[in-house]
């Protein structure tokens, strides 16, 4: 059985930084394309970013580009969201998702293409305290 893992969440002054960890345990990472979504309280899960099989394109939401940064250790069967100059509206539980059949991650943002993922974490709460 396959499990996505993440961990790396907690309370972070707004202007801090953060990095999210997820692990891929039941089958190489490197099998799957791989992203991040989170949801906010009282709010829809929204796409945040992903990245391709072998880490060479990434795509993120306007909302967080230019501060983040989402990579992979396939040796590891992890990958990693960092976050800097975070904001309050950063509140919110991370997910990690995995998929072998959506492979651009540019897709992952359109709307309710989270519907068809194949994997998904329980996710990690990160607070942005103002």
């Amino acid at each position: 059985q396959v499990q996505l893992d993440e961990s790396g969440g907690g309370l972070v002054e707004t202007g801090g930084s953060l990095r999210l960890s997820c692990v891929v345990s039941g089958r190489p990472s490197s099998d799957y394309v791989m992203g991040w979504f989170r949801q906010a309280p009282g709010k829809e899960r929204e796409f945040v970013a992903a990245i391709s099989r072998k880490g060479g394109d990434t795509h993120y939401a306007d909302s967080v580009k230019g501060r983040s940064t989402i990579r992979r250790d396939d040796a590891k069967n992890t990958m990693y969201l960092e976050m800097n100059t975070t904001e309050p509206e950063d509140t919110a539980k991370y997910y990690c998702a995995a998929d072998r059949f959506i492979s651009s991650p540019d897709s992952w943002s359109t709307q309710g293409a989270d519907t068809y993922l194949e994997l998904w974490g329980l996710g990690t709460l990160v607070t942005v305290s103002s």
